[in-house]
């Protein structure tokens, strides 16, 4: 089944963090910069963890430059 996340994300932050707000809205503080899509892989990485599915069943469809982002859940 395929779900839609909505993220709002901030980076370059002390440490990782992340706060499910909703079942498919989170709000996700993550060490890496926002430079050269190191804070998206991130973000994907902390998502796929708290979800318990594999990195490539995520995918980023919107807001690559973004702090909102949505994720495609599959």
């Amino acid at each position: 089944m395929e779900t839609y996340l909505k993220v709002k994300v901030h980076a370059g932050e002390k440490k990782n963090k992340l706060v499910q707000k909703a079942p498919d809205t989170f709000e996700i503080w993550v060490k890496a910069p926002a430079e050269q899509g190191r804070a998206n892989e991130a973000v994907r990485t902390l998502l796929a963890e708290h979800l318990g599915v594999a990195e490539n069943k995520l995918s980023l469809i919107k807001g690559a430059t973004s702090p909102a982002k949505i994720f495609l859940k599959r």
